[in-house]
């Protein structure tokens, strides 16, 4: 659903270094919400080569490395580093207001 805003959870349930997966049937398909150094970033969850969720990935430079296959996706583009995955995550717009993580599914990540 385009532009769905929702809360994720608390910032303080999502500290540097962690992920938080929502998979609720309004969204369509699940959402992985990453928190790197500080910098939160919202993109679809499952790996667009091996139905895989990314939220059991590896986070290294702002990228999640399928736990399956090990392509990569760009959290800020959502764009697959190469071969097996070819097709990108859509990512989504994320921000923190009033102490929640909201999301706004179906909006790009401004660049």
């Amino acid at each position: 659903m385009a532009g769905a805003r929702w809360v994720a959870c608390s910032v303080q349930e999502l500290p540097p270094g962690e992920v938080v997966r929502v998979d609720r049937p309004e969204l369509g398909a699940p959402v992985s919400v990453f928190n790197v150094d500080g910098e939160l970033f919202a993109i679809d969850d499952t790996c667009t080569h091996a139905e895989e969720s990314l939220a059991d990935g590896w986070v290294e430079d702002c990228a999640v490395e399928c736990p399956r296959h090990a392509s990569a996706f760009d959290l800020r583009t959502g764009e697959p580093s190469g071969p097996p995955a070819i097709r990108p995550v859509r990512t989504h717009r994320v921000e923190v207001v009033d102490g929640d993580v909201v999301v706004e599914v179906g909006t790009p990540r401004a660049p």
